[in-house]
């Protein structure tokens, strides 16, 4: 299977819309259309060796941000200072996810306090045993990375090299944190980056001497709790076991395969253009 982590695809479409010279203004039916052929693209190019294509999508109240309020609370402030109507741009990216759900032949997998992330690594460990595409350049997927898990960045148009030492990758992703998440060091408080503190330092000779070890091997007690902070937020394992068998269910019930609706949809969104490559859908 191909499993799409589809807020990227939307995003990265948008932005290049957006910020680019000359950008023209933001249009919904520009978006709608390189979405649509971002997904064509990339269908046509994989399925035949990885099958069918899976529709990851983001949702509200992610669990996460219920244990850790600071997770990704510094995107939320870049959005504040940028010049971009984010509330036009949610509006045109909620519009088209939702016709992508009804109108596209694709398994559209979403539920609440669930991220991309957690769908697209309960799918690959439940399907282990077949090849599976991430289409995604998010290296948080590196862990999931096996002889049957590859991963392509849409952006960059490439795959994403495979770590020879996933689980090593994944302890010093939890041990380094992750910036883009809001999420510190492990040596570092909670607030460290919502308060704009600066990290404690974490020296490459320790982390190389740690990370063969068990936290309890070197850990004080605020380090072990920040190690479990760490670990719950970046590793993949952790996701609650409830909310596993929810995005299996939530899979298995997922529509697939009904082309019937495409044509009627290209017609009434004007996308003249993608009609002609209908069957790539």
């Amino acid at each position: 299977m191909i499993l799409v982590d589809l807020s990227q695809i939307m995003i990265s479409n948008l932005m290049i819309q957006i910020n680019g010279r000359n950008a023209p203004e933001l249009s919904e039916d520009l978006v709608r259309h390189m979405v649509l052929n971002s997904l064509r693209g990339h269908n046509k190019k994989f399925r035949d060796k990885y099958g069918e294509m899976v529709l990851a999508c983001d949702s509200g109240n992610v669990w996460r941000k219920q244990i850790f309020p600071n997770y990704k609370a510094g995107r939320k402030e870049s959005r504040e200072k940028s010049d971009h109507d984010w509330a036009k741009i949610f509006e045109i990216l909620t519009t088209i996810r939702r016709e992508l759900k009804e109108h596209m032949p694709y398994r559209y997998v979403e539920l609440d306090t669930t991220e991309a992330d957690d769908i697209i690594a309960v799918l690959v460990r439940k399907h282990h045993d077949q090849k599976i595409l991430i289409l995604s350049g998010d290296k948080d997927f590196i862990q999931l990375h096996n002889k049957n898990v590859q991963q392509y960045n849409p952006v960059l148009n490439k795959f994403v090299g495979k770590d020879e030492n996933p689980s090593i990758y994944i302890k010093e992703h939890i041990l380094k944190g992750d910036r883009s998440d809001g999420v510190p060091n492990f040596l570092s408080p909670d607030n460290t980056f919502v308060d704009e503190l600066r990290q404690k330092p974490l020296s490459k000779k320790k982390l190389e001497t740690w990370i063969d070890l068990e936290p309890s091997d070197y850990c004080s007690d605020e380090m072990m709790r920040n190690y479990q902070r760490n670990k719950t937020l970046i590793d993949l394992e952790c996701i609650p076991s409830d909310l596993k068998v929810k995005i299996l269910e939530e899979y298995q019930n997922a529509e697939h395969g009904d082309r019937s609706k495409l044509l009627n949809y290209f017609i009434n969104k004007r996308l003249k253009n993608l009609m002609n490559d209908i069957g790539d859908f």
